[in-house]
């Protein structure tokens, strides 16, 4: 990096520019070959130090000299020269936060070895809960699991774009989501968007409590609302290893097993035709089904499907047809005999 006299980092300074040398890069760019003199005259600055300027731009890879008369500097391109360079600071920040996470978690094992008191954490405040949400995802490392309850105390699930990251990273979702949560706007399509990016959804009528819990070593779970406990401030508890965890693990797994999933269309759309001759139904009745299932009203359904609630009731009748059965009760019996959902 050059000298640049204590001024501020710029865009670039992540690929090992400093400020002038972004600024000679640039205007190299702009006149496609400058001499020294060149550019000294348009950055204001001498001509030993334009030269210097260009030849550390050689150095790196982001110019070249040409000799036709005199020397000249002509521009390379970008990528070449910074995109290794980008990628290694990328990979040695990623090595860094997973240092960090595991120096993090190190640390609370042997506090909570020599104080029990550590076993749970409170904290307290909106403020500092979607911290320590954020932080559980980004830290997380094989598989979060979560309670969605409707009307959310620190975070909508719409919020929460960690989630999407930590699933680029390949950490496994399964989140259970409280049928009225799917009433409150735009959650279907929040809902619809993790699915996509590889979230294991499922849905039941009512969950016992809000709950994160991150790789099975660290859960989170707000305690008393503070609208009943009087305070101004929501609170939770973080809960390490310990007997407490192992129990919300098992509660976490008890409702995940009794739960129905929650699938998607083929498109994202809905279909008008069913063939009852189909062994089982297409992707859009499955998603249907999967709905209903789930206990969300007719209304509802129809409302988040952009379809009458008469076309929800043919499309039922159509796979109740199916699975030659007439009761609702049957139906989903049927359908998770057969695997439809």
């Amino acid at each position: 990096m050059g000298d640049d006299g204590g001024q501020p980092e710029t865009a670039l300074a992540s690929a090992g520019l400093g400020p002038l040398d972004e600024q000679a890069y640039r205007l190299l760019i702009q006149l496609a070959r400058a001499r020294p003199a060149d550019l000294a005259e348009r950055m204001a600055v001498t001509r030993e130090r334009a030269e210097s300027l260009l030849e550390a731009l050689r150095l790196k890879g982001l110019a070249a000299i040409q000799h036709d008369g005199e020397q000249t500097y002509r521009a390379l391109p970008p990528d070449v020269a910074l995109g290794p360079a980008l990628l290694h600071r990328q990979a040695s920040i990623e090595a860094a936060r997973q240092a960090v996470a595991e120096l993090t978690e190190m640390y609370r094992i042997t506090a909570r070895r020599h104080d029990a008191s550590q076993l749970v954490e409170v904290v307290a405040g909106g403020q500092a809960l979607r911290e320590r949400i954020r932080l559980l995802q980004d830290t997380a490392r094989t598989e979060m699991l979560w309670f969605c309850r409707a009307n959310p105390v620190a975070m909508p699930s719409a919020e929460n774009t960690e989630e999407f990251n930590a699933l680029d990273r390949g950490v496994r979702y399964r989140v259970l989501y409280e049928r009225a949560l799917l009433d409150e706007p735009g959650m279907f399509d929040s809902v619809a968007e993790g699915i996509r990016r590889g979230e294991q959804a499922r849905m039941l009528p009512k969950l016992p409590v809000r709950l994160a819990i991150a790789d099975g070593s660290t859960a989170l779970c707000p305690l008393v609302p503070f609208i009943e406990s009087g305070r101004d401030e929501p609170t939770a508890a973080v809960v390490g290893r310990s007997q407490l965890l192992d129990a919300l693990l098992a509660l976490f797994e008890s409702y995940w097993d009794r739960a129905t999933p929650v699938r998607l269309s083929a498109d994202g759309t809905t279909s008008e035709r069913a063939d009852p001759e189909r062994i089982g139904p297409d992707e859009d009745e499955r998603y249907l089904l999967s709905l209903l299932v789930a206990g969300v009203p007719e209304k509802s359904i129809a409302s988040q499907l952009g379809i009458s609630r008469r076309t929800v009731q043919r499309r039922v009748e159509r796979l109740m047809a199916l699975a030659d059965v007439d009761t609702r009760p049957g139906l989903a019996y049927q359908a998770a005999r057969r695997g439809w959902i």
